[in-house]
């Protein structure tokens, strides 16, 4: 249950602040910190209410999830601490997840919460708490190389979540620590059943973990009105087929929801216009993308010369270029939307990544079926 923290100075000095959210993963992380001679410091931000949480399966970050982390942590002989973060978490993460949505865009929470209430406010704090490092259950590796510290994906492509991690800055990286990207999630959970730690068999935390029982629509009403206001659904040269009950229930690539009667063919949402609030449907095709437009680009390495890229999380990596902010995709890929995040990679390093703004068509706009 050995794991390299590579510590600045020998473990028996060193102090090692690991961000535990209550599930399975962190609570491992802070077992292997302890086992390795370091003081550990287990650290919890609550990120929402604990009345509307608790209780609730596949949160993270809550009332149940915050005793949790404490109950592993009172196992394992560290202390822990808990601040509360919610005010922050709801301004920078909740509602700008319904804003996206209000503005036509296919947001990522999960990016927006690493690289800010995460890896910026749980970071200064670890600095505040004198830690050599802080580290984190993510999926994925850390390796220094000639140039410094390197993230690359994690060995288990089932587990990886480099995807969400594309924002993380050097001088974050060169803090951070991912000793859990070389292990597969069942080996953890057997760490976690040696340990007699009572988060072994914990569920995952869904996807979004904010949004009651996966309803992101109706967070999206309730938050952000405009994006339940009706409009027409059209097809690609403006004709209306039919009406949507809001645009926050559509996103680029999305097939369920468009009630139009009388079409041979499967029709896609291949565009949302926010101001208008249209959303423009067509064929599958029309889907197609040659290339993104980026902004807030973050360059962890080389990005010339070729390259591959994800735009969804659990997509496979396809061949790119990057020329200045434009990604230049290989092949066409299909449900490219903006909002969403373009994640360079050189084999398995992360080389930077940017969120996606516009999108340039493959082949000039069939006529809908």
């Amino acid at each position: 249950m050995n794991a390299d923290f590579q510590l600045p100075r020998p473990a028996e000095r060193s102090r090692i602040v690991v961000a535990m959210s209550g599930g399975v993963d962190s609570s491992v992380v802070a077992a292997l910190a302890q086992a390795s001679g370091a003081e550990t410091i287990g650290v919890t931000l609550q990120l929402y209410d604990h009345g509307a949480a608790s209780g609730r399966a596949g949160s993270c970050c809550a009332g149940r999830d915050i005793a949790d982390a404490r109950a592993v942590a009172e196992k394992l002989g560290i202390a822990h601490y808990v601040f509360d973060h919610s005010t922050r978490f709801r301004e920078t993460v909740i509602d700008r997840f319904a804003a996206d949505y209000a503005a036509g865009r296919t947001p990522i929470p999960c990016v927006r919460c690493n690289e800010g209430v995460k890896f910026t406010d749980l970071l200064g704090l670890a600095r505040e708490l004198g830690a050599d490092c802080l580290a984190t259950g993510h999926y994925v590796r850390r390796i220094v190389g000639s140039d410094g510290p390197e993230l690359h994906r994690a060995i288990d492509p089932a587990r990886d979540q480099s995807y969400f991690l594309f924002a993380t800055t050097r001088s974050q990286l060169d803090y951070l620590r991912f000793p859990l990207g070389d292990l597969p999630k069942s080996r953890v959970r057997e760490i976690a059943a040696q340990l007699g730690l009572g988060v072994a068999g914990k569920p995952d935390s869904q996807d979004i973990c904010f949004v009651p029982d996966g309803d992101h629509a109706a967070l999206v009403r309730k938050l952000a009105p405009a994006a339940a206001v009706s409009g027409d659904i059209v097809d690609l040269e403006g004709r209306v087929l039919g009406r949507h009950g809001g645009i926050g229930g559509f996103t680029v690539g999305q097939r369920r929801g468009i009630a139009i009667g009388g079409t041979t063919a499967p029709l896609y949402v291949v565009r949302i216009e926010a101001a208008e609030r249209r959303v423009v449907v067509g064929p599958r095709e029309a889907l197609a993308v040659a290339a993104a437009q980026l902004i807030d680009l973050n360059a962890l390495g080389p990005t010339s010369g070729p390259l591959a890229v994800k735009v969804r999380s659990m997509a496979r990596p396809t061949p790119a270029r990057l020329a200045g902010d434009t990604v230049r995709f290989a092949v066409p890929e299909y449900g490219v939307a903006p909002g969403q995040a373009a994640v360079l990679y050189d084999g398995t390093r992360v080389v930077g990544g940017g969120w996606i703004v516009a999108t340039q068509p493959a082949l000039s706009e069939p006529a809908a079926a």
